[in-house]
């Protein structure tokens, strides 16, 4: 398995960083990651979903840490990447120019 694409999405928040979306060989798309900084620095939150205890459960994530640490290496690097080179915003979809619309 081989993270193909990342694309992050910085926001201004206390703990939170950013949001990550990655490609898995160029054919499976993980959304929703998270970058958190915590009390020993950033690390990665796999996508989760909140249940009626109130509790959380990880959507998708890594079955052993090998595959967990090479991930997270990954997505902090391209997130402090990111930081120093930001992407140019992508076009909005739906935008009058993009649905061909006319007035």
């Amino acid at each position: 398995m081989e993270i193909t694409e990342v694309k992050v999405f910085p926001v201004e928040e206390e703990r939170l960083k950013a949001y990550v979306t990655i490609v898995l060989d160029h054919c499976f798309v993980v959304r929703d990651l998270k970058i958190i900084n915590g009390g020993t620095g950033l690390f990665v939150a796999m996508p989760s979903k909140k249940r009626k205890d109130g509790s959380y459960r990880d959507i998708a994530h890594p079955l052993n840490k090998e595959t967990r640490t090479k991930m997270e290496e990954h997505i902090l690097k391209s997130y402090l990447n990111e930081l120093k080179h930001p992407s140019p915003p992508e076009p909005l979809r739906g935008s009058d120019e993009d649905s061909g619309s006319q007035e």
